[in-house]
């Protein structure tokens, strides 16, 4: 029998235990970095900062996602939390 999927309620704890789980692995990764050098590679993905201006309103929109090793892992770890939760 197939596993029962989790409410839209705890969505946001996923979420949030991604956020956490891959700023600690961020952070892990640059405090490391100096001792582990392979540690400073990072695939950058995303969209330039593009801007419509009109005059009288301006709208910036971008992203980028830099992925590391250690930041990788912070969101395996904070997935595998959510599922024991």
């Amino acid at each position: 029998m197939a596993k029962n999927f989790k409410s839209n309620g705890n969505v946001w704890v996923l979420v949030l235990l991604l956020l956490v789980g891959g700023l600690a692995g961020s952070a892990a990764g640059n405090a490391l970095a100096p001792a582990i050098p392979w540690l400073k590679s990072t695939s950058t993905i995303g969209l330039q900062p593009s801007t419509l201006d009109l005059h009288f309103f301006n709208l910036t929109f971008g992203f980028t996602f830099a992925l590391g090793p250690l930041t990788a892992l912070g969101f395996i770890l904070g997935y595998l939390i959510y599922r024991r939760v």
